[in-house]
């Protein structure tokens, strides 16, 4: 019976009427301009806070990246009240688990935990955005440690700087063009001041939302968070956001990059819209039938058929601004990079070019579908789709709109935005021999 349980899911799924139900939220707003959702959800004793802060990379002043995520990291410090490491170390205790990561758009801090405990992370988290030590010493510590993890994720690994070079390419005027982990000149050039001024500007209240998905009660959760944030004071400083919009590009821009690497590589950056623009869902589409698994198009004609590639796929980066379709390609041993550069060129054309078959539609739809009902079964899950809807759609309700918008995507559909977006003379192309 236990084997019969997933294809018994799986056959549900397909079912056109197997709609995931909606979540339930409520949503508020304290004097302070601080975001406050909430999904009461009873089944365990456990709940998940999420604290996004809508500061990511796409922030940070032209020579002084990389402080979004230097923050991730000092938030756990310490602050008044609470000693540097406590923070993760009260949460563990209890028998909870907490993280935090950082992306073009958003810094998250995120913690699930006993039940019982909502109201001493509410604390917590109150007391390190109005009182982070924000010392000289965690400065110059925690700066050691990102560039630690720049060598570590960027400069060491062979390819580890593909998408970096990629993106100082593909944008010319928005702040996308630099990665979020920053520069090592830049992380070397901050000072004490630079850092405090960003904590003053983005970690307060009106640039946060507070999402609360588990086990609580919702009139108690909001006296909780009344009493912990209510005090807390709008910030001070004007947040300015980039208005930057990148101009459109009307000729293929190549780049040859020098490094040592085992084996030929390329990765091409696509012009795309932002996410949830409605030319988004059947990009989606369109790259789960691409390179979802390894019976999609582009794993079985470079990887399995023809042994061309080691590694091929293409998928959207998408974010709050418009972003990049990105298509990358590292060759096998003997193999040509100007091969698997036509190999990979060719399954982007034939998108543009024949309609995708009813199989291959109705199986990236699955996928979707299979996203949707496995992806919400826990309060960590939830209050992320939340969060995300809130702060990067800037509309919570497209939490439950958008599965009907991905529904609705037909082969039409993905043939129109191929052809709008996957063209050679709107992509930006790295290449890299050894």
């Amino acid at each position: 019976m236990r084997l019969l349980a997933p294809l018994l899911a799986v056959l549900l799924l397909q079912s056109p009427s197997a709609k995931p139900k909606p979540l339930e939220y409520k949503e508020a707003k304290l004097p302070n301009g601080l975001t406050v959702i909430t999904h009461e959800d009873h089944s365990t004793p456990v709940t998940n806070l999420q604290l996004w802060y809508h500061v990511g990379s796409k922030d940070e002043k032209e020579g002084r990246t990389g402080f979004a995520h230097l923050f991730e990291h000092l938030m756990f410090k310490g602050s008044a009240h609470i000693k540097p490491e406590d923070h993760d170390r009260i949460i563990t205790n209890a028998g909870g688990v907490a993280n935090a990561y950082t992306q073009d758009d958003v810094t998250v801090f995120w913690e699930t935990f006993p039940a019982n405990y909502l109201e001493k992370v509410l604390w917590m988290e109150s007391d390190r955005m109005s009182t982070l030590d924000v010392s000289e010493e965690n400065f110059k510590s925690e700066r050691e440690v990102v560039k630690e993890e720049r060598l570590t994720r960027i400069e060491n690994p062979p390819y580890g700087d593909l998408l970096e070079v990629l993106y100082a390419n593909a944008f010319d005027v928005h702040p996308y063009k630099h990665v979020t982990i920053g520069s090592m000149k830049d992380l070397d050039a901050a000072t004490i001041e630079d850092v405090r001024a960003f904590y003053k500007t983005y970690y307060v209240p009106d640039n946060a939302t507070l999402v609360i998905a588990g086990d609580f009660k919702y009139d108690q959760a909001m006296d909780w968070i009344q009493k912990y944030f209510g005090n807390i004071p709008k910030g001070q400083n004007p947040i300015v956001r980039s208005n930057a919009k990148e101009p459109p590009h009307e000729k293929e821009r190549r780049i040859t990059h020098k490094k040592m690497v085992p084996l030929p590589a390329a990765v091409a950056g696509y012009y795309i819209p932002a996410d949830g623009h409605p030319d988004s869902y059947p990009l989606v589409i369109a790259s789960k039938i691409l390179s979802e698994g390894r019976s999609s198009r582009i794993y079985q004609s470079l990887v399995y058929l023809t042994r061309l590639a080691v590694q091929a796929d293409a998928s959207g980066n998408f974010t709050e601004d418009p972003n990049l379709f990105i298509a990358t390609v590292i060759m096998n041993q003997g193999q040509s990079l100007a091969a698997g550069e036509k190999a990979l060129n060719s399954e982007l054309m034939l998108l543009q070019t024949e309609p995708v078959t009813d199989m291959e539609l109705e199986k990236a739809k699955n996928k979707i579908r299979s996203e949707w009902a496995f992806g919400r079964q826990s309060v960590q899950q939830k209050a992320e789709a939340l969060a995300h809807a809130a702060v990067i759609h800037k509309d919570t309700a497209t939490v439950n709109s958008e599965y009907d918008l991905f529904m609705k995507v037909t082969k039409e559909d993905i043939m129109r935005v191929a052809k709008t977006y996957l063209r050679p003379e709107n992509r930006t192309v790295v290449i890299v021999q050894p």
